[in-house]
């Protein structure tokens, strides 16, 4: 987590305003699956601005918001600040700093890919109730439309470290040695977002790969984008299709 904390500490503003939200309904069905409406307290790791605590949050669940990267952490103290059960912690996936099983749920939004690593999994282990459950979700772009491939095409050619933390190259075999062996169960969800030009550009520079304003691979990557916008553009938008991922179940002992 040790690089994560410094990577979104300028990108905090474009993150809130553009980063994709998750389906409505994607909350309740976790819920039904894991068939246990009564869950009341949670662990949001890697909260970051709080995207996925405010649903689980408005669930009426009580939501221990971790989060290492103190801008990000003050972001969601601001936006989540009128939830009574909104509780922020200056913590990590291995140290979260929660009692011992104290919660029912640990949930981890477009994050987990910082933190695959064992000792996180023992951290998740000994924070979780007797019977809780973990669930990981991701945004993955939808590869086969024209335009995510065009954009992917693009990231690899300008932006050296898209390849190195992309989370999309996590694979179904790497998330399920997180879970007990044959118990992770997975749904999807169709989402998208529909942009701007400037919106696109602001949801570039929310991302931990995007190359500094200030550098050569910036413009590059600006200009071509302008370019692809206006070939895939309908009335001045484009719209960006996901499938919404959950992976969910006990974790691995």
């Amino acid at each position: 987590m040790t690089d994560s904390r410094r990577r979104f500490s300028d990108r905090v503003a474009d993150y809130v305003r553009f980063r994709p939200g998750y389906p409505p309904g994607l909350v309740a069905e976790l819920l039904a699956a894991m068939k246990n409406t009564e869950t009341s307290e949670a662990a949001d790791i890697g909260s970051g601005t709080g995207i996925f605590t405010r649903l689980l949050l408005e669930r009426g669940i009580r939501v221990y918001a971790v989060e290492p990267n103190a801008n990000m952490r003050q972001a969601a103290e601001s936006h989540l600040a009128s939830y009574p059960d909104f509780v922020s912690i200056d913590g990590d996936a291995e140290n979260t700093g929660l009692a011992g099983a104290s919660v029912d749920l640990v949930t981890a939004a477009q994050a987990f890919h910082w933190f695959n690593n064992d000792r996180s999994r023992a951290e998740f282990r000994r924070i979780l109730k007797p019977g809780g459950r973990l669930a990981l979700i991701w945004n993955r772009r939808r590869l086969s439309q024209p335009l995510q491939q065009a954009y992917d095409a693009l990231l690899r050619k300008f932006a050296p470290e898209y390849g190195r933390v992309n989370h999309m190259n996590l694979s179904d075999d790497d998330l399920a040695r997180f879970f007990s062996a044959g118990r992770m169960q997975v749904l999807r969800f169709d989402n998208s977002q529909r942009l701007d030009f400037d919106a696109l550009i602001g949801l570039l520079k929310s991302a931990s790969y995007c190359p500094a304003e200030d550098t050569r691979e910036f413009g590059l990557l600006r200009d071509e984008l302008r370019r692809l916008f206006a070939r895939f553009a309908d009335r001045d938008c484009i719209d960006l299709e996901y499938d919404t991922e959950l992976y969910y179940g006990p974790v691995a002992g």
